[in-house]
């Protein structure tokens, strides 16, 4: 069609648009109306598809043309590396395929419109085109710069940035091939241009120590440094309590005071009293003022809220207050005096809070304890410990009674307790990693756990009843076809669970585990029961939390490095002095619901740059045993592979290309790859022998081949 009639008809149609909102007619009619000979109608059909492409029009299920956003879904862009990508629309449960040729320059994350192909409408799996770009996710990208003869480019670590971002002669601000950088983009680009930008800031050398994490802090928008106006308000905090900070508060110092934290903490938040009389435990839980010297609104305050969460990256803290305050005047340093918000309980034989208050405190850390000191205590009975420790036996002994007590009632009620073990890597001096364990839960971790629990439950059930607007810690029941596919797969082992017309109660799960208690399928049933589970998210009501089996859930113990809980510190402490007026409960209700939604999402974030950072160590640490043979479990199984968990927690992937003794099969209900011919099988759970095949960098991938059984018997596997 020629380009000038190609426009007139263009136009012909946008102007009818324009009257009415739509055309209410179908293209036989509307080829009429525009005097279009029949031989021509396939012609029309592509204007309107132009069109849509071009984001003016858009298309009803029915096949009924209107404005652009008339029928135009909104939604996040999810981009696949393999060039398709998805469009997880608000407020529907099925996302819309997007083929490649209909991305029309959306990066991942962007926020767009969609319209569904009416073809595709009535399908299982939608499919679309993005006719608009609302909001782009970044303007930023990191990568690796390459240096051609007259221009350049970043291939972005991202792998769901498919394009490489091209760098014009003379705007690599002296960037050379293998250089980290940031570039800014300018120029989007289109299906047939890639985008164009320009180095902003060279982060190092890919060799360089510490340039591998420093782009992932990048990636991630993690903040460096600290702005000026927090710095300078650093200036007014003192290093030592003030004499005015010490009044009105119940004075605690001649309590016997102990913080029980791992060897390498320095943000030591919460301390720990225990005295027992009459069968009647006093449980003094004291957490560090913080709010004292961050006052709402201020500088500090602001950037706090910004920050969300501290993130402890693999080699790194990214604290969220200062180190003057989460290590100095906020820390509750042993031979200091420092102000606490404290929980105080009274605990009876079975492990029931029958009395508690909140108070304003100034207290005296006595010993500074570590974890491993306190379990060789109490699980080893190390004898230099006991000597080392003799006056604060006593005490230890009661805490490890009190924390069964509350253990034993808390799985009573049907509380889930998940021991999956983090992974612990050990870093030299230049960031390489030398040593991947699991960080095992002992005694000591579990009491401290243990008592933080109950402070927590404490303060929601007291503030919940007082219907005072506050931050709680929810989790949700599990999605019903998570749990219908989990209650299928486990009455293969002769297992079940009860799921009622209201879902399902966490002691059915917490029995579930118990029975499966050494079993031979417990690694495998204890995943999928995980799996089933929801998110847990800071909410503004008190919903309950399904993993814990209780009502009243919030976040109290950690304002140091968790700006809810800094929240509701100010909100505890307004209320004891008598100040939630109307206006200020008003105040909370207006506020609160953003700090709920900003701190679950940076909560996410933090977790997720966290876990990339072990994810490269990981494939750092194994890019140095390829070839070498390890024995594993299989921790997932898919379409296109099975993973497999080492004993040192680093996971890998054996491709389903990689089985190259048969064809096989993914059973979706059982979780299973099964062999065509052979009938052989991998499920999850199940033990195996791999090799260490490959790693990708890039990718933070790890590749693992299986070992034929000629070959793996008899074969000693590496130790890691």
């Amino acid at each position: 069609m020629e380009k000038e009639l190609l426009n007139r008809r263009k136009q012909l149609i946008l102007e009818l648009v324009n009257e009415s909102g739509y055309l209410p007619m179908k293209i036989k009619e509307l080829a009429i109306l525009l005097q279009i000979p029949k031989e021509a109608r396939n012609d029309l059909r592509e204007v309107l598809d132009a069109l849509i492409k071009e984001g003016k029009l858009s298309v009803s299920k029915r096949g009924k043309y209107a404005k652009a956003e008339t029928f135009a879904l909104t939604g996040t862009f999810l981009a696949h590396p393999k060039g398709f990508g998805f469009v997880a629309v608000e407020d529907q449960e099925s996302d819309v395929y997007i083929p490649p040729d209909f991305i029309h320059g959306a990066f991942h994350g962007d926020r767009v419109q969609v319209v569904v192909s009416p073809d595709r409408a009535d399908k299982k799996r939608l499919e679309g085109k993005i006719t608009n770009i609302i909001e782009r996710a970044n303007t930023e990208v990191i990568g690796t710069f390459q240096k051609n003869k007259h221009f350049g480019f970043v291939i972005p670590d991202n792998e769901k940035i498919v394009k490489d971002i091209f760098i014009p002669e003379g705007m690599e601000k002296g960037a050379v091939t293998g250089h980290k950088v940031v570039a800014e983009i300018r120029n989007f680009g289109d299906d047939r241009h890639k985008p164009e930008g320009f180095v902003k800031e060279i982060i190092g050398h890919i060799n360089d120590p510490g340039t591998d994490i420093l782009s992932i802090i990048k990636a991630y928008g993690l903040p460096e440094t600290f702005p000026e106006t927090v710095m300078t308000q650093l200036n007014t905090i003192p290093d030592a309590v003030l004499e005015k900070d010490r009044e009105g508060r119940l004075d605690l110092r001649d309590w016997p005071t102990v913080t029980i934290d791992g060897e390498d903490a320095k943000d030591l938040d919460d301390a720990i009293t225990l005295v027992k009389e009459k069968e009647i435990y006093t449980l003094g839980v004291h957490i560090a003022d913080v709010t004292n010297y961050v006052k709402e609104g201020s500088p500090l305050d602001q950037e706090a809220l910004k920050r969300g969460t501290s993130v402890y990256l693999v080699d790194r803290v990214i604290p969220m207050l200062p180190h003057k305050l989460s290590n100095g005047i906020c820390s509750l340093n042993a031979g200091t005096d420092r102000l606490a918000l404290s929980c105080i309980m009274e605990i009876d034989h079975r492990g029931t809070v029958i009395g508690h208050r909140i108070e304003e405190t100034l207290i005296h850390v006595d010993k500074r304890m570590t974890y491993t000191a306190v379990n060789g205590i109490l699980e080893h009975q190390d004898s230099d410990l006991l000597a080392e420790y003799q006056e604060w036996i006593s005490m230890f002994e009661l805490m490890l009674e009190l924390s069964k007590l509350l253990r034993s009632n808390r799985r009573r009620r049907g509380a889930i307790d998940f021991d999956f073990p983090e992974s612990k890597i050990i870093l030299d001096k230049k960031g390489r990693p030398v040593e991947i364990k699991p960080y095992e839960r002992n005694a000591a971790t579990k009491l401290i756990e243990d008592f933080m629990l109950i402070a927590n439950e404490t303060i929601a059930e007291d503030y919940f009843w007082q219907e005072i607007p506050f931050l709680y810690r929810g989790h949700e029941t599990p999605d019903p076809e998570k749990l219908q596919k989990l209650g299928s797969f486990i009455n293969n082992f002769g297992y079940a669970i009860h799921v009622g017309a209201d879902g399902i109660h966490p002691k059915e799960l917490q029995k579930l585990l118990d029975r499966i208690e050494d079993s031979p399928e417990e690694a495998l049933i204890s995943r999928l029961t995980l799996r089933s589970m929801k998110r847990a998210k800071y909410t503004t009501i008190g919903t309950g939390h399904f993993g814990l089996a209780t009502q009243y859930y919030t976040h109290f113990t950690s304002p140091i490095r968790r700006y809810p809980d800094l929240q509701i510190h100010r909100i505890i402490k307004e209320n004891l002095h008598g100040g939630l007026n109307e206006k200020r409960l008003e105040h909370y209700e207006d506020l609160l619901p953003g700090v709920a939604a900003e701190s679950s999402a940076l909560e996410r974030r933090a977790e997720e740059a966290e876990r990339e950072t072990d994810k490269l160590k990981k494939v750092e640490y194994m890019s140095k045993r390829i070839g070498q043979v390890f024995e594993g479990v299989i921790s997932g199984v898919t379409g296109w592979g099975f993973y497999v968990e080492l004993p040192n927690t680093i996971e890998g992937l054996v491709h389903i290309n990689a089985l190259t003794d048969d064809y096989y099969i993914y059973d979706e209900a059982h979780w299973e790859l099964i062999g065509e011919t052979t009938r052989k099988s991998y499920k999850l759970g199940q033990k195996i022998v791999v090799k260490v095949a490959d790693v990708n960098y890039m990718a933070r991938t790890i590749d693992f081949i299986t070992l034929n059984s000629w070959e793996s018997e008899g074969i000693q596997t590496e130790g890691v």
